[in-house]
Protein backbone atom coordinates (compact mmCIF):
# COMPACT_ATOMS: atom_id res chain seq x y z
CA UNK A 1 0.00 0.00 0.00
CA UNK A 2 1.06 3.59 -0.52
CA UNK A 3 0.84 5.82 2.56
CA UNK A 4 1.66 9.52 2.93
CA UNK A 5 2.12 11.76 5.97
CA UNK A 6 1.35 15.33 4.93
CA UNK A 7 1.36 18.49 7.03
CA UNK A 8 -0.81 20.52 4.69
CA UNK A 9 -0.06 23.84 6.47
CA UNK A 10 -2.92 25.64 8.17
CA UNK A 11 -4.67 28.16 5.96
CA UNK A 12 -3.85 31.36 7.84
CA UNK A 13 -3.36 33.65 4.84
CA UNK A 14 0.20 34.54 5.85
CA UNK A 15 2.20 32.70 3.21
CA UNK A 16 1.92 35.03 0.22
CA UNK A 17 2.68 33.06 -2.95
CA UNK A 18 2.23 29.87 -0.92
CA UNK A 19 -1.14 30.69 0.62
CA UNK A 20 -3.40 27.67 0.55
CA UNK A 21 -5.59 29.17 -2.17
CA UNK A 22 -2.57 29.07 -4.51
CA UNK A 23 -1.44 25.58 -3.46
CA UNK A 24 -4.82 23.82 -3.75
CA UNK A 25 -4.61 22.88 -7.43
CA UNK A 26 -0.97 21.79 -7.04
CA UNK A 27 -1.88 19.54 -4.09
CA UNK A 28 -4.78 17.94 -5.95
CA UNK A 29 -2.67 17.35 -9.03
CA UNK A 30 -0.02 15.56 -6.95
CA UNK A 31 -2.50 13.43 -5.01
CA UNK A 32 -4.36 12.42 -8.16
CA UNK A 33 -1.10 11.48 -9.84
CA UNK A 34 0.24 9.46 -6.90
CA UNK A 35 -3.09 7.90 -5.79
CA UNK A 36 -1.98 7.02 -2.25
CA UNK A 37 -4.13 4.50 -0.41
CA UNK A 38 -3.92 6.40 2.88
CA UNK A 39 -3.05 10.05 3.59
CA UNK A 40 -2.36 11.21 7.13
CA UNK A 41 -2.87 14.98 7.20
CA UNK A 42 -1.93 17.48 9.89
CA UNK A 43 -3.03 21.13 10.30
CA UNK A 44 -6.40 20.61 8.58
CA UNK A 45 -8.75 23.49 9.38
CA UNK A 46 -12.53 22.84 9.15
CA UNK A 47 -12.97 24.49 5.73
CA UNK A 48 -9.95 22.56 4.42
CA UNK A 49 -11.51 19.32 5.69
CA UNK A 50 -14.65 20.20 3.71
CA UNK A 51 -12.51 20.89 0.65
CA UNK A 52 -10.71 17.54 1.00
CA UNK A 53 -14.02 15.68 1.24
CA UNK A 54 -15.36 17.47 -1.82
CA UNK A 55 -12.26 17.11 -3.99
CA UNK A 56 -10.99 13.67 -2.95
CA UNK A 57 -14.06 11.86 -4.22
CA UNK A 58 -12.36 8.46 -4.11
CA UNK A 59 -11.57 8.82 -0.39
CA UNK A 60 -13.30 8.98 2.95
CA UNK A 61 -11.80 11.66 5.22
CA UNK A 62 -12.10 11.15 8.99
CA UNK A 63 -11.13 13.23 12.02
CA UNK A 64 -12.37 16.15 14.10
CA UNK A 65 -11.09 19.50 15.30
CA UNK A 66 -9.10 19.89 18.49
CA UNK A 67 -11.02 22.62 20.35
CA UNK A 68 -14.00 22.25 22.70
CA UNK A 69 -16.43 22.62 19.79
CA UNK A 70 -14.50 20.09 17.68
CA UNK A 71 -13.42 22.87 15.35
CA UNK A 72 -9.93 24.28 14.74
CA UNK A 73 -7.13 22.05 13.39
CA UNK A 74 -7.53 18.30 12.98
CA UNK A 75 -5.21 15.43 12.15
CA UNK A 76 -7.33 13.82 9.47
CA UNK A 77 -6.90 10.43 7.84
CA UNK A 78 -8.04 9.96 4.25
CA UNK A 79 -8.35 6.46 2.81
CA UNK A 80 -9.42 5.04 -0.53
CA UNK A 81 -12.98 3.74 -0.55
CA UNK A 82 -12.15 0.92 -2.95
CA UNK A 83 -9.01 -0.26 -1.10
CA UNK A 84 -9.68 0.08 2.61
CA UNK A 85 -12.45 -0.74 5.06
CA UNK A 86 -12.66 1.27 8.27
CA UNK A 87 -13.31 -1.10 11.18
CA UNK A 88 -12.94 1.34 14.08
CA UNK A 89 -11.99 4.99 14.54
CA UNK A 90 -11.12 7.06 17.60
CA UNK A 91 -9.95 10.59 18.37
CA UNK A 92 -8.51 11.48 21.76
CA UNK A 93 -6.73 14.45 23.25
CA UNK A 94 -3.13 14.30 24.41
CA UNK A 95 -3.73 15.12 28.05
CA UNK A 96 -4.46 13.59 31.43
CA UNK A 97 -8.16 13.60 30.41
CA UNK A 98 -8.05 12.27 26.83
CA UNK A 99 -11.83 12.16 26.38
CA UNK A 100 -12.28 15.83 27.29
CA UNK A 101 -12.19 18.00 24.15
CA UNK A 102 -9.53 20.75 24.19
CA UNK A 103 -7.76 19.29 27.24
CA UNK A 104 -3.98 19.73 27.44
CA UNK A 105 -0.94 18.82 29.50
CA UNK A 106 0.21 21.46 32.04
CA UNK A 107 3.52 22.07 30.23
CA UNK A 108 1.87 22.46 26.84
CA UNK A 109 1.23 25.50 24.67
CA UNK A 110 -2.27 26.94 24.42
CA UNK A 111 -2.94 24.57 21.50
CA UNK A 112 -4.73 21.30 22.31
CA UNK A 113 -3.26 18.27 20.55
CA UNK A 114 -5.12 15.21 19.34
CA UNK A 115 -4.48 11.75 17.99
CA UNK A 116 -6.62 10.13 15.31
CA UNK A 117 -6.55 6.34 15.25
CA UNK A 118 -8.10 4.09 12.62
CA UNK A 119 -8.25 0.30 12.47
CA UNK A 120 -8.22 -0.63 8.78
CA UNK A 121 -8.76 -3.72 6.69
CA UNK A 122 -7.12 -3.93 3.28
CA UNK A 123 -10.00 -5.23 1.18
CA UNK A 124 -7.98 -7.20 -1.36
CA UNK A 125 -6.05 -9.21 1.24
CA UNK A 126 -7.99 -9.00 4.50
CA UNK A 127 -4.88 -7.59 6.20
CA UNK A 128 -5.87 -5.68 9.36
CA UNK A 129 -3.65 -2.87 10.65
CA UNK A 130 -3.85 0.28 12.73
CA UNK A 131 -3.05 3.81 11.52
CA UNK A 132 -2.18 6.42 14.14
CA UNK A 133 -1.79 10.08 13.17
CA UNK A 134 -0.81 12.98 15.43
CA UNK A 135 0.74 16.44 15.63
CA UNK A 136 2.71 17.03 18.82
CA UNK A 137 3.06 20.33 20.66
CA UNK A 138 5.28 22.96 19.06
CA UNK A 139 6.52 24.51 22.33
CA UNK A 140 6.75 22.00 25.17
CA UNK A 141 9.32 19.16 25.00
CA UNK A 142 7.79 17.63 28.12
CA UNK A 143 4.33 17.78 26.57
CA UNK A 144 5.67 16.05 23.45
CA UNK A 145 7.22 13.34 25.61
CA UNK A 146 4.00 12.89 27.57
CA UNK A 147 1.98 12.77 24.36
CA UNK A 148 4.18 10.08 22.83
CA UNK A 149 4.06 8.02 26.01
CA UNK A 150 0.28 8.38 26.09
CA UNK A 151 -0.13 7.22 22.50
CA UNK A 152 2.13 4.19 23.02
CA UNK A 153 0.31 3.32 26.23
CA UNK A 154 -3.07 3.62 24.49
CA UNK A 155 -1.89 1.30 21.72
CA UNK A 156 -0.80 -1.31 24.26
CA UNK A 157 -4.24 -1.15 25.87
CA UNK A 158 -6.15 -1.79 22.62
CA UNK A 159 -8.77 -4.50 23.05
CA UNK A 160 -10.13 -4.80 19.50
CA UNK A 161 -7.54 -6.53 17.29
CA UNK A 162 -4.80 -5.79 19.86
CA UNK A 163 -2.14 -7.54 17.77
CA UNK A 164 -2.83 -5.53 14.62
CA UNK A 165 0.40 -4.04 13.20
CA UNK A 166 0.72 -0.27 13.55
CA UNK A 167 1.64 2.58 11.24
CA UNK A 168 2.35 5.65 13.38
CA UNK A 169 2.67 8.94 11.50
CA UNK A 170 2.81 12.63 12.19
CA UNK A 171 4.52 15.94 12.70
CA UNK A 172 6.32 15.38 16.00
CA UNK A 173 7.87 18.86 16.21
CA UNK A 174 11.08 17.21 17.42
CA UNK A 175 14.32 16.18 15.77
CA UNK A 176 15.63 12.59 15.71
CA UNK A 177 17.68 11.83 18.81
CA UNK A 178 15.90 14.40 20.98
CA UNK A 179 14.85 13.31 24.45
CA UNK A 180 11.18 13.12 23.51
CA UNK A 181 11.81 11.17 20.30
CA UNK A 182 13.84 8.59 22.19
CA UNK A 183 10.54 7.48 23.72
CA UNK A 184 9.71 5.75 20.43
CA UNK A 185 13.14 5.53 18.79
CA UNK A 186 14.34 3.27 21.62
CA UNK A 187 11.11 1.27 21.69
CA UNK A 188 11.92 -2.20 20.28
CA UNK A 189 8.38 -2.55 18.93
CA UNK A 190 8.89 0.18 16.31
CA UNK A 191 11.23 1.00 13.45
CA UNK A 192 11.62 4.43 11.89
CA UNK A 193 10.80 4.13 8.19
CA UNK A 194 11.92 7.73 7.68
CA UNK A 195 15.35 7.38 9.31
CA UNK A 196 17.96 9.36 7.39
CA UNK A 197 15.44 11.06 5.11
CA UNK A 198 16.84 14.50 5.93
CA UNK A 199 14.94 17.68 6.68
CA UNK A 200 11.18 17.64 6.16
CA UNK A 201 10.23 21.14 7.29
CA UNK A 202 11.57 23.73 4.86
CA UNK A 203 9.43 26.83 5.46
CA UNK A 204 9.10 27.46 1.71
CA UNK A 205 12.90 27.69 1.58
CA UNK A 206 12.91 30.97 3.45
CA UNK A 207 15.50 31.66 6.11
CA UNK A 208 13.39 30.07 8.82
CA UNK A 209 15.53 27.02 9.44
CA UNK A 210 15.12 23.46 8.30
CA UNK A 211 14.34 20.47 10.49
CA UNK A 212 13.46 16.78 10.38
CA UNK A 213 10.17 16.58 12.30
CA UNK A 214 7.85 14.40 10.16
CA UNK A 215 7.91 10.63 10.70
CA UNK A 216 6.51 7.24 9.79
CA UNK A 217 7.07 4.53 12.40
CA UNK A 218 6.17 0.88 11.82
CA UNK A 219 5.56 -1.89 14.32
CA UNK A 220 6.37 -5.52 13.69
CA UNK A 221 4.21 -6.97 10.95
CA UNK A 222 4.69 -4.13 8.47
CA UNK A 223 7.80 -3.38 6.41
CA UNK A 224 8.73 -0.40 4.28
CA UNK A 225 9.85 -1.15 0.72
CA UNK A 226 10.44 2.43 -0.36
CA UNK A 227 10.25 5.92 1.15
CA UNK A 228 10.63 9.35 -0.42
CA UNK A 229 9.93 13.02 0.15
CA UNK A 230 7.66 14.86 -2.24
CA UNK A 231 9.86 17.86 -3.02
CA UNK A 232 7.77 19.20 -5.92
CA UNK A 233 7.88 22.95 -6.52
CA UNK A 234 7.03 25.36 -9.32
CA UNK A 235 8.42 28.89 -9.45
CA UNK A 236 8.54 29.08 -5.65
CA UNK A 237 5.19 27.33 -5.11
CA UNK A 238 5.33 24.25 -2.86
CA UNK A 239 2.87 21.60 -1.77
CA UNK A 240 3.30 22.84 1.81
CA UNK A 241 5.93 24.25 4.16
CA UNK A 242 6.72 20.58 4.95
CA UNK A 243 7.71 17.95 2.43
CA UNK A 244 5.09 15.18 2.46
CA UNK A 245 6.67 11.75 2.99
CA UNK A 246 5.42 8.80 0.94
CA UNK A 247 6.11 5.17 1.89
CA UNK A 248 5.37 1.89 0.11
CA UNK A 249 4.41 -0.62 2.82
CA UNK A 250 3.80 -4.36 2.91
CA UNK A 251 2.69 -6.84 5.51
CA UNK A 252 5.67 -8.79 6.85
Amino acid sequence: MKLVTFNIRLDNGQDGRNNFCHRKAFILEKLRKEQPDIICFQEVLPHVAVWLKEELADYYVIGCGRDERLRDEQVAIAYRKDRMNLMKMDTYWLSETPNVPASRYPDQSICPRVCTEALMEELSTGFVFRVVNTHLDHEGPEARKQGLNQILRTLKEAEFFPEAPIVFTGDMNAEPGSEEMRVIEENPEFTNATKGIGFTYHGYQRKTGQSCIDYIFLSKGIVCRQVEKWTDSRDGLYLSDHYPICAILESA
